[in-house]
C-alpha cells in the first residue's frame, strides 16, 4: 500500500462506536489518525494540519458532510476524501462524488472494504503527484526567467536542478545572446545560496589592469588612484555567488591568482599581505571555444579543468525546435504593456517567419525586433508588413509559403481531399477501423507536415500544448 508513517488520516464520525471500530480497523497500519466528532471539530484539526485522506460521515449534528464537501472544494484543499453514509441511495453517493469526494463506503462495512477503498484513494494520489511531477519538474515551458518547452531546454533545466545543489563551479559555453547569465542566475536562485548575493562581472568589459582589483579589492595607496581600501567582488559575494562571464577574457596572469583563490578559498586585496578567507560558488561563461583558447595559448589548462566540472552548453536559438514563437509572445506581451500599444497575437504567416528564420544573434536579436515592431506600429495582431529587416526579405521567399488556414479549420471547407473509402467485391464500402493511437499519430504528423515543421503552430491548431507533441515523437521513435 503506497503509504508511510507521515500518511495522516482524518477520521470525521459522530458515533463513538463505529469511531472505535476505524480506528480498531487501521491501527495495525503505518498511518497516524486523528479523529473529529462533529464538523466543527474537523474544520479546526483541518486549519492546524496537513491531512491527506479524510474519512468523511456525511450525517454529522451540526453540519452536513455535503456542505464540508463544498467549502474543501472552494478552498482547494489538497486532502482526498472518502465519504461515509448509511443512506445506500447512489443519487447520495454521486453528489458526494460531484462535490469533490474521491470515493463513498455505504454503512455498514468491513475491514477489507475500507482497507481496498483507503488503498485506491491513496494510490491516486501517489500518481496525482507523480504527474505534478513531471509536468514541474520535466515538462516545462517556463522556468527561471527561460522560456521554451523543447527537448533541449528541458534537458538545460534537468542541468540547473542537478548542478544548483552542489558548490562545484559550472562553466557555462554558448553564442551571445543564448541567455548564460540567466543561466547563472537559476542556478544560483535555484541553490541553498540564493538568498545570498550573485554577483556578476564581465571579464571583457573592465580593463585588465582594473580587473583584478574588481575581483579581489585593493587597500588604499596600492596603486595611482587607490585613495581609499576597497573590497572587491569576490568579497562581496561571499556567502553567495560569483558570475565571471567572458571568462576567456581574462588576463593570463590573473588566471593564475584566480586559480589559487579556487584551490584555497582565500583571497588577498591588491597592495595587501593579508588573507582572506570567503566563501563563494564560482559560476562562469564565455562564447569561445575554451578548447581552442587553450590551443592559442589565451587560457590555462588547468585553470579550465577546475572550472570545468558542470559543464552546461546553451543551444542556438535556430536549434531550439519550436521555442521562437513562445519566446516572441512573451516579449510581444511585454513592450505591448510598456509601450502602451494593443498588440495581443502574430497572424499566422508572422509566426511561420520567426520560425523559419536562423536567428544569428538569438534570443537578443529577436528581443529588439520585437520591440522594434511594438514601437513603430500598432495593431492587436503583428502582420509580416511589420517585420523589420533581414525578416523582411524571408516573406516574399518561395520557400515561406503556407498552408491554407483552412486546413486546420473546423469551421470552413477542408481544402484537403478526403480519403477515398475502401470497396469489398459487391462494391460496398468495408469498415476500416484503426487503434486511436494510429489515428492520433497520423493527426499530429500530418498537421506537423502542413505547418512546414512548425510544432507549436501544429499544436495550436491541434488544440493541445506543443510539449504534448515532443513527448509523443519522443515516444514514438523509441
Amino acid at each position: 500500500m503506497p503509504s508511510d508513517n507521515n500518511t495522516l488520516v482524518l477520521l470525521i464520525e459522530d458515533d463513538p462506536s463505529i469511531m472505535a471500530i476505524y480506528l480498531a480497523y487501521l491501527a495495525d497500519l503505518p498511518y497516524q489518525l486523528i479523529g473529529a466528532c462533529n464538523g466543527e471539530q474537523a474544520f479546526k484539526i483541518l486549519a492546524q494540519r496537513q491531512v491527506d485522506v479524510i474519512l468523511l460521515d456525511l450525517n454529522l449534528p451540526d453540519i452536513n458532510g455535503l456542505e464540508i464537501l463544498k467549502q474543501l472544494r472552494d478552498d482547494q484543499h489538497p486532502s482526498s476524501i472518502i465519504v461515509t453514509t448509511g443512506d445506500c441511495s447512489m443519487r447520495t453517493a454521486i453528489n458526494a462524488m460531484k462535490e469533490g469526494a474521491q470515493d463513498y463506503l455505504v454503512k455498514p462495512f468491513d475491514r477489507d472494504r475500507l482497507l481496498t477503498t483507503l488503498k485506491n484513494v491513496l494510490g491516486q494520489r501517489q500518481l496525482q503527484a507523480t504527474v505534478e511531477l513531471y509536468r514541474d519538474k520535466i515538462d516545462r515551458s517556463q522556468f527561471c526567467g527561460f522560456i521554451g518547452s523543447s527537448p533541449k531546454m528541458q534537458h538545460i533545466y534537468q542541468l540547473i536542478d542537478s548542478s544548483a545543489s552542489s558548490k562545484a563551479t559550472v562553466f557555462i559555453t554558448g553564442q551571445s545572446g543564448t541567455g548564460k547569465e540567466l543561466c547563472a542566475e537559476a542556478v544560483h536562485r535555484q541553490s541553498a545560496r540564493k538568498k545570498a548575493p550573485f554577483i556578476a562581472l564581465n571579464c571583457a568589459a573592465i580593463p585588465r589592469d582594473l580587473i583584478e582589483s574588481e575581483i579581489f579589492g585593493h587597500v588604499k595607496g596600492a596603486f595611482t588612484g587607490a585613495i581609499n581600501s576597497r573590497d572587491g567582488l569576490a568579497k562581496a559575494a561571499d556567502g553567495g555567488t560569483l558570475f565571471l562571464d567572458e571568462i576567456c577574457e581574462m588576463d593570463m596572469s590573473l588566471q593564475t591568482r584566480l586559480l589559487r583563490f579556487l584551490q584555497t578559498g582565500t583571497l588577498q586585496k591588491v597592495g595587501s599581505d593579508k588573507t582572506e578567507t570567503v566563501d563563494v560558488r564560482i559560476i562562469c561563461a564565455t562564447n569561445k571555444d575554451p578548447l581552442q583558447a587553450i590551443e592559442q595559448g589565451e587560457f590555462r589548462e588547468d585553470l579550465f579543468y577546475r572550472l570545468h566540472v558542470l559543464p552546461i552548453h546553451l543551444p542556438a536559438l535556430k536549434d531550439r525546435e519550436g521555442d521562437v514563437v513562445d519566446i516572441a509572445r512573451h516579449f510581444l506581451q511585454q513592450y505591448s504593456r510598456e509601450e502602451r500599444k494593443d498588440f495581443l497575437s502574430f497572424d499566422l504567416e508572422t509566426e511561420h517567419v520567426l520560425s523559419r528564420y536562423q536567428w544569428p544573434g538569438n534570443i537578443r536579436q529577436l528581443q529588439n525586433v520585437i520591440r522594434n515592431i511594438v514601437v513603430l506600429n500598432n495593431s492587436t495582431s503583428v502582420s509580416v508588413q511589420m517585420l523589420p529587416a533581414p525578416l523582411d526579405a524571408l516573406v516574399t521567399d518561395n520557400n515561406m509559403t503556407m498552408p491554407p488556414p483552412s486546413s486546420f479549420s473546423s469551421n470552413s471547407q477542408n481544402n484537403l481531399e478526403s480519403p477515398k473509402p475502401k470497396l469489398d467485391s459487391n462494391g460496398q464500402p468495408t469498415l476500416c477501423i484503426q487503434p486511436l493511437a494510429v489515428l492520433e499519430r497520423e493527426a499530429i504528423e500530418q498537421a506537423i507536415e502542413l505547418c512546414s515543421g512548425n510544432i507549436p503552430r501544429a499544436a495550436h491548431f491541434l488544440e493541445i500544448s506543443a510539449a504534448t507533441i515532443y513527448r509523443k515523437r519522443n515516444a514514438w521513435r523509441r
